[in-house]
């Protein structure tokens, strides 16, 4: 077992490179196998979510090199549409499989996805759209069974009762290969699946309208290979920009889209940290009092619920009381008894925090229980007082790519160790 060890209370400071999207690049490689043509996908994260998709599609037979940040995958080896390995158990994101072999062989077979622990996340908008299509759908013994019988897939007029974003995604996929004419009204709009659309169309495919209120999808007979770039990711651009505030330094956050961060940004100028944005980067610098804030997450463009723990950290330092709704994930909170443990004043009530800012945290040994909850611990233990142990890093490097490296070259004392010498290194806080 690994820990990061973090002595706190040192300003950030310098610039720091945003890497490609996690929430992007893992529909994307999952697209590559509607086709049985060669696709090379730059600025690939090198995280553990990526390495876990990239093995669950070498399980289907396709052929795959990784080069630094440089995917290159021959799908032209997967023969059958069913994926029972293990890894894809371990994220989330395994359910992209399930609409690109539903969309190339007419039929798909997944296992149950994983990831974190967020409270319940239905995949009945999914199946929803897979019905429509034409595809009957079933659950078995912890496999979703899509189109078992093979028959034919049709274009359709699809309106998802909420705004999910893996629905929208895999719908596209599936409907880029199926006959005639689909419309999605009420998709998802975030950046990533602008960015499979637009992925989807350099393949061929035939898509228009992806991030507004209806995507409109012509189907083609089929999709031949590309090669495609990843969009910066919004949730790690955030996540340094709040690392900048929470420590009161300076840091410039690089190849990243100013829109993508609108939501984030509009909340920390409220909080009175300042910003000053250029094409593709965000100074963020602190040279007076923070302020506090109410918080809302919601769908985009909305502020992301990734980036919600995050926010919440860099709020238990301000002055004053603050209100944090949750109405994405029910289970969110789960990481605020880690910051009580630091001497945050936070008490949660159904999906709203409510949050006193306290004048100091102090070090702790604490433990991730989500993604986005352990770069809140990280975030945390940048700014307190003394040193922080955070345990399960499984969680943290599953969606951030040589995070401690990043941070050591802001200034930041953070390391990586075993467990074996955490408690020669730990002090008495």
């Amino acid at each position: 077992m690994e820990q990061l060890l973090i002595e706190g209370g040192i300003p950030l400071k310098g610039q720091v490179e945003v890497s490609g999207a996690k929430n992007a690049a893992l529909p994307i490689l999952a697209a590559a196998a509607l086709t049985q043509d060669v696709c090379v996908v730059d600025n690939v994260p090198d995280i553990l979510d990526i390495r876990i998709m990239m093995k669950g599609i070498e399980s289907l037979g396709a052929k795959i090199t990784y080069d630094n940040g440089r995917v290159t995958i021959d799908g032209s080896g997967i023969k059958k549409p069913v994926v029972d390995s293990e890894y894809m158990q371990k994220i989330r994101g395994s359910y992209y499989l399930l609409g690109a072999l539903l969309g190339r062989f007419k039929q798909a077979q997944t296992i149950m996805p994983g990831g974190c622990n967020l409270g319940t996340r239905p995949i009945d908008q999914h199946l929803k759209s897979f019905e429509a299509l034409g595809a009957r759908t079933k659950i078995e013994h912890g496999f979703i069974i899509a189109n078992e019988e093979q028959a034919p897939i049709i274009g359709t007029s699809i309106y998802l009762d909420i705004a999910s974003v893996g629905a929208t995604i895999n719908t596209m996929m599936v409907a880029a290969l199926a006959e005639g004419k689909t419309v999605i009204e009420n998709p998802a709009k975030e950046p990533h699946v602008v960015d499979l659309a637009n992925f989807l169309n350099s393949m061929g495919a035939d898509i228009k309208g992806a991030g507004t209120d209806m995507i409109r999808i012509k189907g083609v007979s089929r999709l031949h290979g590309c090669e495609y770039s990843i969009i910066p990711d919004q949730i790690e651009a955030g996540t340094f920009m709040v690392a900048a505030a929470i420590t009161g330094g300076d840091v410039v956050v690089k190849n990243l889209i100013p829109k993508h961060m609108e939501a984030i940004s509009a909340k920390l100028m409220e909080m009175n940290v300042k910003l000053e944005e250029t094409e593709d980067s965000i100074r963020v610098y602190v040279d007076e009092p923070l302020k506090p804030c109410n918080l809302k997450t919601l769908y985009y463009p909305g502020l992301p619920t990734d980036m919600q723990p995050q926010m919440t950290a860099l709020l238990t330092l301000i002055g004053g009381t603050s209100i944090v709704t949750e109405t994405v994930y029910i289970d969110r909170f789960q990481y605020v008894e880690e910051l009580l443990k630091m001497g945050a004043d936070i008490t949660v009530e159904g999906n709203t925090a409510i949050i006193k800012g306290v004048p100091r945290l102090l070090g702790a040994d604490v433990k991730a229980k989500d993604l986005r909850a352990g770069a809140a611990l990280v975030l945390a233990g940048l700014a307190a007082q003394g040193t922080t142990g955070v345990f399960h890093l499984d969680y943290i490097d599953r969606g951030y790519e040589k995070i401690e490296e990043k941070l050591q070259k802001l200034g930041a004392d953070i390391k990586r160790v075993s467990f074996d010498n955490v408690k020669s290194q730990l002090r008495v806080v």
